[in-house]
């Protein structure tokens, strides 16, 4: 199958711009092996490239391309398909932009395509082409620094309690994950994730559950989550416990079970978050959305957490405005490489910023997400980059540290 690939990225300061006329023929002997074809753009500090070829040969020249050192921050724009090359003469040509005229450009381009009736203005190859030359997107090329350039350094201030101490009957557990501000060294607050008793999953806890059990356990777990809470100390902390969007509507006195709970362990409804999936259907979107204004109204804060992975994320956002939302971790990961991630979240961050809603990205893991994502706007996190889930207890956090050069 015909497959296209563009790519964006970031030439080495240490590479002469010289050495591009030999790049580019050992790049045409690799590809015209390949049945690999294409263009090749340069602006003078980025290359943007047009792969065209078998979906498995150009998939091959692009893995070998992200592992080339002459260039860095190498950013996935399209994967896409098609039934004819765009440039089909050589295995790769080279469009130096900085030796014409920005006007006639796209023209030359153009007249550079093998199959003219396909590379027209409107194909969507071609606005790449255009974007990358008019330099409307330059604002949005995040020049992250390589992973090793950090220092991740736990603190030592880890702590945890028992569960028999907290209720010796107790049919669930939590572990606990900060949410972070990395450059300020903050915790925002910590998220309570439901395990079960011996720190299994969600899923265990209610797969022996049906119908309206699961509603009732698990608002009835949250009680154990603030008396943990209490117990570790935390009356000063903002608190994240989730919550199914169902059992708001399946459970009708749930808000004062939970405002009874958080009093009783000594803590107050502004000091909690109550965060919803947007994975979980809610067919009773109304009461769901009437219940929540109450919910907000008695003091607790909501957020709508794996935003952009579910079935309702855009409905919740207009319908009851979170105070906050939570990126889906598959958008997170590998962000610096993609570009479809990265518009989808520069969309998110705009939307949100326009509305006051605060932004936290989960399930970091690598250090070039976390710049990414600073870079876009982003500055609170979660994930195991900066510190994992701690049963019954609150984990050392791993605060980044630039390397100073030597």
């Amino acid at each position: 199958m015909l497959t296209t690939i563009i790519y964006r990225s970031h030439l080495c300061d240490d590479v002469p711009v010289k050495a591009l006329e030999s790049m580019v023929a050992a790049a045409n002997l690799k590809n015209g092996r390949a049945d690999v074809t294409g263009i090749l753009l340069f602006n003078g500090t980025h290359f943007f490239q047009l792969l065209e070829g078998p979906e498995e040969n150009v998939k091959a020249i692009y893995q070998a391309i992200c592992h080339d050192k002459r260039h860095y921050n190498v950013v996935e724009l399209l994967c896409d398909y098609g039934p004819s090359r765009r440039f089909g003469k050589v295995g790769m040509e080279l469009f130096d932009l900085r030796e014409h005229d920005k006007d006639d450009v796209l023209q030359t381009i153009l007249d550079k395509g093998t199959s003219r009736y396909q590379l027209t203005y409107h194909d969507r190859a071609l606005q790449f082409f255009r974007t990358f030359v008019e330099a409307t997107e330059k604002e949005n090329y995040f020049e992250i620094p390589s992973a090793d350039s950090w220092d991740f350094i736990p603190t030592d201030d880890a702590r945890t309690v028992s569960l028999a101490s907290v209720s010796s009957d107790a049919y669930c557990g939590f572990a606990f994950q900060p949410i972070i501000d990395p450059l300020t060294q903050e915790i925002v607050s910590l998220e309570a994730l439901l395990r079960t008793r011996s720190g299994g999953s969600p899923q265990n806890y209610f797969e022996c559950l049906s119908g309206d059990e699961i509603y009732l356990a698990d608002l009835d777990s949250k009680k154990i989550a603030f008396a943990l809470a209490a117990s570790l100390g935390l009356r000063d902390q903002v608190l994240s416990v989730n919550l199914l969007p169902m059992t708001l509507v399946k459970v009708p006195d749930a808000v004062t079970v939970l405002l009874n709970a958080i009093a009783e362990n000594g803590l107050v409804p502004e000091q909690i978050i109550v965060e919803f999936t947007e994975r979980e259907a809610i067919s009773e979107f109304e009461a769901f959305s009437q219940t929540v204004r109450t919910l907000k109204g008695s003091g607790i804060s909501v957020a709508i957490d794996h935003f952009g992975a579910g079935f309702a994320g855009l409905q919740l956002l207009a319908q009851f405005q979170p105070d906050r939302i939570k990126i889906n971790r598959d958008l997170v990961r590998d962000v610096h490489k993609s570009g479809p991630r990265q518009a989808i979240i520069q969309a998110i961050i705009k939307c949100c910023t326009s509305l006051e809603i605060a932004i936290s990205a989960v399930g970091v893991e690598q250090p070039e997400e976390w710049m990414w994502l600073e870079s876009a706007g982003i500055s609170q996190f979660q994930g195991h980059l900066f510190a994992e889930p701690c049963f019954c207890g609150i984990p050392a956090v791993a605060w980044p540290e630039k390397k100073t050069a030597l």
